[in-house]
């Protein structure tokens, strides 16, 4: 019996032993509309917030030509710019579900992640041949005491920024909020690296100012590659095992669940979406066997706050699993024999 249960917004009261009660909600429908809202205001402030400070870094690498606050700048100038595809993805999330687009457009928020990780790369290629460039052909540097202050602003700035995203990201599980939050906290670490390479020119090292931009360089791009291999681990519909072993714990829990037989999960944006395999006893009712089905996605919704949907298969114990749903060999009208697995 196959038992699926879409989570609709509702609210209840619990009594636990000490006599209080408190109300939650379960489902994606408020959820949604206060997650994608939550999202869209991180977006909003880390915008402004980066912005202002590149547009700083910018008069004073006009004003100083130098190279390792330029790749920073361009690099926070990235940064800043991935907020109008994450922005665009939190719209697209925000719509319902349609009869093309049945699980919704939660996925954008993958393909938006994508892009950042596009754009990150473009800022590494930049700022690599600016660095290089200026390590064979060096330049002088003015304003010393300017570009020190640049960098400074330039890591308050990108910390605050991070500090945001991370927060507002792993509260809603957006992997691609995340992901911009490490970017930020690494943007926070180049600018400092700046600050570095302006002491070095300070104290009759110039060479220290185009190498600091190199170094900036190679920390892009393994924030590419880290950042890549999470989207990614994604869009292929790859979880963390733990999730697994989370839902398997929490359906445990469920009186009359005798075992959970198989777990499915994957992300769509920052939403999981999970099918389960439970073996009951065969002589249990259908309506028996759906009040089950009604317990395990309340577990589950208490313990997965990330959860927006659950289906969930009722089996009998003996034949638990996706292997007893298969479809023997057979042959029927003109066909040749075949299976469905």
């Amino acid at each position: 019996m196959s038992s699926p249960h879409y989570p609709q917004a509702h609210a209840h009261a619990h009594h636990h032993d000490a006599g209080t009660a408190h109300r939650h909600t379960h489902g994606p429908v408020d959820p949604t509309i206060l997650t994608t809202q939550r999202g869209l205001w991180a977006i909003k402030w880390s915008f402004v917030a980066l912005a202002v400070t590149a547009l700083i870094q910018v008069v004073i690498v006009w004003m100083s030509g130098s190279v390792a606050l330029l790749a920073d700048t361009i690099h926070n100038f990235g940064d800043a710019a991935t907020a109008l595809p994450l922005w665009m993805a939190f719209m697209l999330a925000r719509r319902p579900p349609s009869q093309r687009f049945t699980y919704g457009l939660g996925r954008a928020e993958d393909l938006a992640g994508v892009l950042i990780v596009g754009l990150i790369l473009c800022s590494a290629i930049v700022a690599g041949y600016q660095s290089l460039s200026w390590l064979l052909n060096p330049q002088p540097i003015a304003y010393l005491g300017a570009v020190m202050a640049a960098a400074i602003i330039g890591f308050l700035g990108n910390e605050a920024v991070a500090l945001l995203r991370l927060k507002v990201g792993k509260e809603i599980g957006s992997a691609a909020l995340i992901a911009d939050g490490y970017h930020a906290r690494a943007d926070g670490w180049t600018s400092l690296a700046v600050l570095i390479g302006t002491i070095g020119t300070w104290c009759g090292y110039p060479i220290v100012d185009p190498i600091v931009g190199c170094v900036i360089t190679l920390a892009i791009v393994r924030i590419v590659w880290e950042s890549g291999a999470t989207i990614f681990t994604r869009l292929l519909d790859g979880v963390d095992p733990a999730v697994l072993a989370e839902v398997k714990q929490a359906v445990q829990h469920t009186p009359k669940v005798h075992e959970v037989t198989q777990v499915r999960i994957r992300w769509v944006g920052h939403w999981l979406h999970a099918e389960v395999n439970i073996g009951v006893s065969p002589q249990l009712s259908v309506a028996q066997g759906h009040d089950i089905a009604t317990a395990v996605r309340h577990q589950l919704l208490h313990h997965m706050p990330h959860l927006a949907n659950v289906i969930i298969h009722v089996d009998p114990v003996e034949a638990s699993g996706e292997e007893y749903h298969r479809v023997a060999e057979h042959v029927h009208g003109n066909l040749p024999a075949h299976a469905h697995l």
